[in-house]
């Protein structure tokens, strides 16, 4: 299994926790980014530099992910392709994407950017909390601590 990571928007907080659990657990990490990130050294840390361009990073990953790899990323289209290719969905406030939550969460995102399109101020989501930081590291240490098949 690998952890790949949607690392344009990843807050500092989030990205600190997923390099403590991949260097703990010996999980290869690939942080994924159209800019440059510093990350410590270690073989089981990656950083994977992309072109600058319209979800480059996302199909990127996308085209990477493997059956039971674990993805971290707060897009919704790009958690609903790794779900489709037998992977999983974390993002960084701690919720799981699974089959039985993905396609509620892309119809929300949808009519959301409908909204948006068409001149309705939806707002952005709140700043990370302490409490979204805690929920995400006590979601990816069950994640990687419970045995799981190969697809969600």
């Amino acid at each position: 299994m690998n952890i790949w990571i949607d690392a344009d928007a990843l807050p500092a907080a989030i990205r600190d926790i997923l390099v403590r659990a991949a260097m703990r657990l010996k999980i290869t990490a690939t942080f994924v980014a159209n800019k440059n990130l510093t990350l410590p050294v270690s073989p089981h840390l990656a950083f994977l530099r992309v072109g600058h361009g319209f979800d480059v990073v996302d199909e990127t990953i996308a085209g990477l992910v493997a059956p039971g790899d674990l993805v971290v990323t707060a897009d919704i289209p790009l958690a609903a392709k790794v779900i489709e290719r037998g992977g999983f969905g974390l993002n960084p406030r701690g919720e799981l994407y699974t089959t039985e939550n993905i396609g509620a969460r892309l119809t929300m995102r949808n009519m959301l950017d409908e909204l948006r399109s068409s001149g309705v101020v939806t707002g952005g989501p709140a700043p990370l909390s302490l409490a979204d930081r805690n929920a995400f590291a006590n979601q990816l240490d069950r994640f990687l601590s419970t045995p799981r098949p190969s697809c969600p």
